[in-house]
């Protein structure tokens, strides 16, 4: 499985995309694919903030029910309204209209903490592997 070189990623399977002092952040491939077929998505209000590694919304599939956590810290400026309606495009589309949130970054260095894609690879490898 590859993954976007442009992007960071957290432990979590959250992406996260820079676009100048904002970032957009989704879930990744691989998180969509141990979920399976994703039925619901609940994601917070715009003007919400957001802490670091702490839950801001839920994704359910067909196979579980799992908390979605902030991998940087921030004020929602925009969710992606559409996916309440239509979540299965989080599997179909996840680093492109499947989108969850946009975030104005409470603290850019944050993004240093976060993983390479190469770096995501090995964690995602390691995992499947425990």
């Amino acid at each position: 499985m590859d993954f976007p070189k442009d992007l960071k990623y957290s432990r979590t399977h959250e992406w996260v995309k820079l676009e100048g002092k904002e970032a957009v952040i989704g879930i990744t491939a691989y998180a969509s694919d141990e979920l399976g077929d994703i039925v619901y998505v609940e994601l917070p209000e715009d003007g919400e903030d957001l802490e670091k590694d702490t839950a801001f919304g839920v994704v359910e599939s067909v196979k579980a029910t799992a908390d979605l956590y902030a991998p940087l810290s921030g004020k929602v400026v925009e969710t992606n309204e559409p996916l309440e309606d239509a979540p299965e495009v989080m599997n179909e589309d996840p680093y492109g209209d499947g989108w969850m949130l946009r975030l104005a970054l409470a603290d850019a260095s944050e993004l240093d903490e976060l993983m390479d894609a190469n770096a995501y690879h090995e964690f995602v490898e390691e995992e499947r592997e425990s």
